[in-house]
C-alpha cells in the first residue's frame, strides 16, 4: 500500500486557523514523515459520501493567513445517519485511509472519541471553536481572532453611542459559555457584560445604564448569545435545531435592547456581531497556536496515539483522551466574572 495515508476533515462552524492547521499537518507530514494525505470535504459529509479532496505540499501554499477552511466544513452528524459508521468505514477502505485527524468542537470530536472507542477507527482530534469552550485546553484557536473583532467593534459603538447618547447593546457569538463577552467586553471598555453562566437581573442592567448616563456618558452593554434573564427563558429567534441537537442562538440583544429603553426611557440600539466573528484573517497568535496543533497532531498520528486531542496547556501542547476535552463544557469561573464587576455602571 505504500507510504501511510492520513484522511483531514474540518467540522462544523469555521473558524480562522483552520487552514493553517491543514497546513501544518501536510507540511510536516509529507516532508519529516513521507506520509500521504486525503482531504475530506464538509466535515463528516466527506467520509460518509467519499467526497474528497487533495491534499498535498501544492495545495497548501499560501493558505496560512486564509480565514475558513479549503476543506470546507459542515454540522453533519454521521451517527444520526443510517449506516454512516459503515459506510464511513467503506469509504476509509476506498480511499487506503489509515486514520483520520478531526479538527473541530465539542460535536466534530463527540463523534470523533465514538469511532474510537466504539467502532475501532482511529482518530486524532484539534480543538477548534471561537467559542473556547473545550475542557483539557486552555485555549482553542480561532477565540483570539473572534475577541478581537468584537473589540474592535465595540471601540467603533463607543464613539456612536456618545455621539447620540444613547444605548447601544452589542450581541456576541460564544453559545453556552461567556468567553468571548467577558474578554471583549473588557478589553473594549464596555459598562455591562452578561454572560450565560450567570442570569441577569434586568433592574440592576437597567440601573448600571442609568449610572453611566448621570456620568454623561452612554453606555455599551455586551451580552453574551446565551446569557438569560433572571426571570425567564433563553430568548431564540426559533426553535429549530442541527443534526446535533442544537437550538440556534441569537435574538438577546434586540430583547435586551427593547427592555432597556423601556424601562429607562432612554433609547437603545442593538448589534448583533454574529458570523463576522467566525471570518476573515486569523490573528497572529491563531496562526501561531493553529499551526502548532497542526505539527503536534500528525506527531500523534505517527505514534500511533489515536483517540486523543492535542491541547495548550499553560505554553506546551500536550495529547489528552478526546473524551476529557468534550465530556463537558469549559465555562467561565464565577470568580473571574467577579473581578470584571468593578467596571458595570
Amino acid at each position: 500500500m505504500g507510504a501511510k495515508k492520513i484522511g483531514v476533515l474540518t467540522g462544523g462552524g469555521d473558524c480562522p486557523g483552520l487552514n493553517a492547521v491543514i497546513r501544518g499537518i501536510v507540511r510536516k507530514g509529507v516532508q519529516e514523515y513521507g506520509y500521504r494525505f486525503v482531504g475530506f470535504r464538509d466535515g463528516w459529509r466527506g467520509p460518509l459520501e467519499g467526497d474528497t479532496v487533495q491534499l498535498d505540499i501544492p495545495a497548501v501554499r499560501g493558505i496560512l493567513p486564509r480565514g475558513g477552511t479549503i476543506l470546507g466544513s459542515s454540522r453533519t452528524n454521521p451517527l444520526k445517519v443510517e449506516n454512516g459508521i459503515r459506510r464511513i468505514k467503506e469509504n476509509l477502505a476506498k480511499y487506503e485511509v489509515d486514520s483520520l485527524i478531526a479538527i473541530g468542537g465539542e460535536d466534530t470530536l463527540g463523534v470523533a472519541a465514538r469511532l474510537t472507542d466504539e467502532y475501532g477507527i482511529d482518530v486524532v482530534g484539534v480543538p477548534k471553536t471561537i467559542d473556547n469552550d473545550l475542557s483539557a485546553t486552555d485555549y482553542t484557536f480561532g477565540f483570539d481572532t473572534a475577541v478581537g473583532i468584537a473589540t474592535e467593534a465595540i471601540d467603533r459603538l463607543h464613539t456612536t453611542a456618545e455621539s447620540h447618547m444613547r444605548v447601544l447593546v452589542v450581541e456576541v457569538m460564544g453559545r453556552h459559555a461567556g468567553w468571548i463577552a467577558l474578554h471583549s467586553g473588557l478589553a473594549g471598555g464596555a459598562n455591562v457584560i452578561l454572560i450565560p453562566e450567570q442570569r441577569f437581573d434586568l433592574d440592576q442592567v437597567c440601573a448600571w445604564v442609568t449610572s453611566r448616563f448621570k456620568a454623561s456618558y452612554a453606555p455599551i452593554v455586551v451580552v453574551a448569545e446565551g446569557a438569560m434573564p433572571k426571570d425567564g427563558e433563553m430568548v431564540l429567534k426559533d426553535g429549530t435545531q442541527d443534526s446535533f441537537g442544537h437550538v440556534r442562538l441569537s435574538g438577546v440583544g434586540e430583547w435586551l435592547a427593547k427592555e432597556i429603553e423601556g424601562r429607562t426611557g432612554k433609547e437603545a440600539r442593538t448589534t448583533v456581531l454574529g458570523h463576522v466573528q467566525r471570518g476573515g484573517t486569523p490573528s497572529a497568535f491563531d496562526r501561531w497556536l493553529a499551526t502548532r496543533f497542526g505539527l503536534h497532531a500528525i506527531e500523534a498520528v505517527r505514534d500511533g496515539d489515536f483517540g486523543k486531542m492535542v491541547a495548550l496547556q499553560g505554553t506546551d501542547i500536550v495529547r489528552v483522551p478526546i473524551a476529557d476535552a468534550t465530556s463537558k463544557l469549559k465555562t467561565v469561573d464565577p470568580k473571574l466574572y467577579a473581578e470584571v464587576g468593578v467596571f458595570f455602571g
